[in-house]
């Protein structure tokens, strides 16, 4: 057997592994490359023919930089079964549609100045058409059931990261690897907590926070609600880069407990994403995958993402409209990284006045406009053109679904040391993968950080 390690090693995107047996290739993961624009475009259009060939695809979640390059996948000749979760096959057909539809609608935008300087028009990765091509692979299957193929068997169990998330088991010739995807953390609210996982031979890990710990998600409410207070006060607008997935769905969960709390004013709360929307409506079609306490607000017909004066924006005119009215309001806009979307549009009309505030309440990557944002730095560039940042910049990292330091050491130590051979620990920058690494030496493990490309037999 082995293990191959095909995107996603140092760094927090891209993610690709390829798991190999004597006679079944299963690739865990496509996912999108996020960082320097033409690295980026480079990384993500070629895809490895290993990658293409394999017998089929498991696919851990439906966050972009896990599933977002399999329309490409598909274009370049994969005809095969993508197994995922039921929610993360309805998440996915949502955002790969989305993510074509944004890359169209923001190449279209930038090719009229690239023609007005004379420059060569760009293509999109892919299309909606290429996009719609690659949903009829997915198939849905559920946690905690055992499927066999060929010399293989695999098992999602529950990753507790964002809905629908899986760690996936893997079986053959009784030797098992665990690949992690992206864990999640415990006590958070909406989802269930990550599922234990007894034994393996061979540990996959993430390592996003790997050198990290969260402050209680308590502390990130109180902070929320101070944020909300002092730029209402100086009639400013939040604009809070985030996921559709996820993310979007833990702020609006936040802002309605604070309402209820009587904490903030009525500042209006704009959903601006036509995927959040749809995302927040495969929310509440897969309660089944809430925790206890989320469960408890619908039994009592309180919907934990709906509250007065929040509004979810669909059409591009009603976007356009935000940044022309001046009164406070939070917007909450795709994408998370600040590398495409709407949220462009509004950091563009917001980032150079002082009364503003841009919240990062996620892990951003190196390379991206998030980071730029989240590092402060003076000028930043958008679509092209200097920005000077003026605008306060806040960071609130309890807001994140990754399992923090403490979280990563607690999941290893409860897998069976005595069987346990190796790890290695992928999705995470390097200082963050070398952190936890140190850590689980110093505990007697055998830990390593794979680079891009690298094989291990197992």
């Amino acid at each position: 057997m082995r293990i191959s390690f095909l995107g996603g090693t140092r760094t927090v995107s891209g993610s690709m592994h390829l798991f190999e047996t004597a006679h079944t290739r299963v690739l865990l993961d496509c996912g999108l490359f996020q960082g320097h624009r033409e690295e980026a475009e480079r990384i993500n259009r070629t895809v490895p023919d290993v990658a293409v060939s394999a017998d089929f695809m498991i696919l851990s979640h439906a966050h972009v930089d896990h599933c977002g390059n399999i329309p490409n996948l598909v274009k370049q000749g994969f005809r095969h079964e993508i197994y995922t979760t039921p929610a993360s096959r309805d998440i996915a057909e949502l955002l790969l549609r989305d993510s074509a539809h944004i890359q169209e609608s923001d190449l279209r935008y930038l090719n009229k100045k690239l023609a007005r300087a004379g420059l060569p028009p760009r293509e999109p990765l892919y299309t909606v058409a290429d996009a719609e091509a690659a949903l009829k692979y997915l198939a849905a299957f559920p946690h905690n059931q055992r499927f066999e193929r060929n010399d293989l068997a695999f098992t999602l169990a529950d990753a507790g990261h964002i809905l629908g998330s899986a760690q996936v088991i893997l079986d053959s010739g009784g030797t098992r690897l665990v690949f992690t995807g992206d864990l999640g953390r415990s006590n958070l609210p909406i989802i269930c907590d990550p599922a234990p996982v007894a034994d393996a031979d061979y540990l996959v890990m993430e390592s996003t926070y790997g050198g990290r710990l969260h402050p209680p998600f308590a502390e990130s409410a109180d902070r929320l609600a101070d944020i909300i207070n002092r730029v209402w006060n100086r009639a400013g607008r939040i604009i809070v880069p985030a996921f559709a997935l996820g993310r979007t769905q833990e702020m609006l969960y936040a802002v309605n407990q604070l309402h209820v709390a009587g904490r903030i004013p009525k500042i209006r709360v704009f959903v601006d994403s036509p995927l959040a929307g749809g995302i927040t409506g495969v929310f509440r079609r897969h309660t089944a995958e809430f925790d206890a306490e989320t469960k408890s607000l619908l039994a009592r017909h309180a919907d934990p993402f709906e509250f007065p004066g929040l509004t979810f924006v669909s059409s591009t005119a009603e976007s356009m409209k935000l940044n022309q009215d001046p009164r406070p309001c939070m917007i909450i806009s795709a994408s998370g990284m600040c590398e495409n979307g709407r949220v462009l549009h509004h950091l563009k009309h917001s980032v150079a006045s002082p009364k503003n505030l841009v919240l990062i309440v996620g892990f951003a990557a190196e390379h991206t406009l998030a980071r730029r944002i989240a590092e402060r730095e003076p000028e930043i560039r958008i679509f092209g053109e200097t920005y000077p940042l003026r605008a306060e910049v806040e960071t609130i990292d309890a807001f994140s679904a990754h399992a923090d330091q403490n979280d990563l050491l607690a999941h290893v130590r409860r897998l069976d040391r005595k069987r346990l051979k190796r790890i290695f620990l992928v999705h995470g920058e390097l200082s963050q993968s070398e952190a936890l690494q140190q850590k689980l030496v110093a505990d007697g493990y055998d830990a390593v950080i794979p680079e891009k490309g690298q094989s291990f037999a197992l």
